[in-house]
């Protein structure tokens, strides 16, 4: 009886250890993203069209450490429940991760409109129609995270619908060909591809255009400059959300291609808590990439944190003290 003890004393620790972190990392992408969305409503100056969309990116970071997170622990401690409560459980965490790629999309044609047709842009590209375009991007991850719901799953172990519960497993209620083909391949690949072909055009149109010395002004150029900073800092947050998100993919892709390959629990674990750490980086690339965001931050820090007057902010004065004794310098 030891060999089986050992194994399940193993196990717990995987889980316990897949716990851990799953809170740590849910605790970073949820203050870490708030943070974000303080940032841009409190600096004006960030209040154009492509914050919008990483408004909207936040957000649904902020949900993946609020909700999904604490869902997928929930769902890996084998909570029972009714079979379509399982369902709507998973594909709640489809939508909000789907969310995500669709921000980052709306981003990357923001960016190609602005170098594109930077005479227009400020016509076509509205702060309204940005708005409507976040509104549509979490209207289509809803439609496509809820189509398991309207047939497309798996069919229930327990054959009662109506009141057999189940142990609330993703892979028991999900199929695998709606996660490979619909999600993965339709979802995640093609946006993907789409984003990586508007970030080469958008480097090759900079560069072409800072190239030209001769023709360009000074203003000219300081614009392509400024725009290829940004570009390089938003292209990053896609390579890392690539990085994050394809190894639990193509583990799913292995389990479906390749029934008889075993994919240890230990790889899985991995693979899902390195797709809910992507939410929780985006906002240090901002903070060390993008000028504004992190002068901001810091003067939020300053201000709110230590009460270190830092230039004017929208935070609240700090109180005054009680005695008149000169403060301790550090």
């Amino acid at each position: 009886m030891s060999p089986p003890s050992g194994k399940q004393l193993h196990h717990e620790h995987v889980d316990v250890a897949y716990i851990s972190i799953e809170t740590a990392i849910a605790l970073a992408s949820v203050l870490g993203n708030v943070l974000v969305v303080l940032v841009v409503a409190l600096n004006r100056a960030l209040r154009d069209t492509t914050f919008c969309f990483i408004v909207s990116l936040a957000l649904a970071d902020i949900a993946v450490g609020a909700l999904v997170i604490p869902l997928a622990v929930v769902i890996s401690l084998g909570l029972r429940t009714q079979f379509f409560t399982c369902l709507f459980i998973s594909c709640l965490l489809l939508i909000i991760t789907q969310s995500s790629i669709l921000s980052l999309l709306a981003i990357a044609i923001d960016r190609y409109l602005r170098v594109k047709i930077p005479t227009r842009y400020g016509i076509i590209v509205t702060q309204r129609r940005a708005w409507v375009a976040v509104c549509a991007c979490w209207l289509l991850s809803t439609l496509t995270g809820v189509v398991p719901m309207f047939g497309w799953h798996n069919p229930d172990p327990s054959g009662n619908l109506s009141s057999g519960d189940i142990i609330c497993q993703f892979t028991t209620v999900m199929p695998m060909d709606y996660m490979v083909y619909f999600n993965f391949f339709g979802w995640v690949v093609v946006p993907l591809t789409i984003m990586i072909g508007l970030y080469a055009q958008i480097f090759y149109i900079i560069r072409r255009q800072l190239n030209r010395r001769a023709e360009a002004t000074c203003d000219t150029s300081k614009y392509y400059h400024k725009e290829l900073k940004l570009a390089k800092s938003l292209a990053l947050v896609v390579f890392l959300f690539a990085l994050c998100w394809l190894p639990l993919h193509i583990m799913n892709c292995i389990d479906y291609f390749c029934p008889e390959c075993t994919v240890p629990k230990s790889a899985t674990y991995v693979g899902i808590f390195m797709s809910h750490v992507n939410s929780a980086v985006n906002p240090l690339v901002y903070a060390f990439r993008i000028n504004r965001f992190r002068a901001t931050l810091v003067q939020i820090w300053r201000r709110c944190m230590f009460c270190h007057p830092a230039g004017p902010t929208p935070c609240q004065p700090c109180p005054p003290p009680l005695t008149k004794k000169a403060p301790v310098q550090l």
